[in-house]
């Protein structure tokens, strides 16, 4: 792992919890911010850029789903780590499917919070190091469908399509690697990492409102096809001109 510090902002009310986390996160050469409330953590993560966000879901004033939805809803990608005493796999689930990269609940060791710190940027250097030794374009057009991938921009029919974190990880999993078939489990480890197994509905989710942004008639689509029982592809180039 790299020795460039990260930069991380920890949004939690429960001040003996943010000591702890903050004292072990220094130890992973990290600089550590720490907001007790939902508006001034929501505003932290807005105004800088941070190499990971640990949330807390109950918080004072603005509750942790409600900024991780404000975060993907402007921001670009930055990795988010929730946190929560509920138990509920509602809120899982929810979580997952606002962009969540990992969900932790409590009482939970530092020792497997750490782990999942030290799992989320080793995912993040892997993905930088595959884009830098990758012989992929920066951007791909497919009929009417445009992508960045550099810049994380998506356009239909020229106009600009708004995606979220994971939304846009699945269509650049699928775009790079067009008539390839994934099953749901295969985009689960890729996407959203191993500790996610059995969340095949948010697989199924997001695959749907997915086409609902890019596909001209989602209930027909052109794109992202459906092999039943075997999983998902994205069209290829010869498909399109047939």
């Amino acid at each position: 792992m790299t020795n460039t510090p990260r930069n991380v902002l920890i949004v939690e009310d429960d001040p003996g919890i943010a000591e702890l986390v903050t004292i072990h996160l220094k130890d992973l050469y990290c600089n550590v911010q720490h907001e007790s409330n939902g508006n001034n953590g929501l505003q932290a993560a807005l105004d800088n850029d941070f190499d990971l966000v640990i949330l807390d879901v109950m918080l004072p004033e603005k509750n942790g789903l409600d900024i991780l939805k404000s975060i993907r809803s402007v921001k670009d990608y930055t990795p988010i780590l929730m946190l929560t005493a509920k138990t509920d796999e509602l809120d899982k689930v929810l979580g997952l499917e606002l962009g969540a990269d990992d969900y932790l609940t409590k009482p939970f060791s530092i020792r497997e919070l750490l782990a999942r710190v030290k799992a989320i940027f080793r995912r993040v250097e892997a993905e930088r190091a595959r884009h830098a030794v990758k012989d992929e374009p920066e951007e791909v057009v497919f009929d009417h469908l445009y992508i960045n991938f550099a810049l994380r921009r998506v356009r239909v029919d020229g106009k600009a399509i708004e995606l979220t974190a994971k939304e846009f990880d699945l269509l650049q999993l699928f775009a790079s690697n067009p008539g390839k078939t994934y099953s749901r489990q295969n985009l689960l480890e890729q996407v959203w990492g191993y500790q996610f197994h059995g969340y095949d509905h948010t697989v199924n989710s997001h695959i749907n409102r997915l086409r609902n942004k890019i596909e001209r008639d989602p209930s027909n689509p052109r794109f992202i096809r459906t092999l039943w029982g075997v999983g998902y592809r994205f069209i290829d180039k010869e498909e399109l001109t047939a």
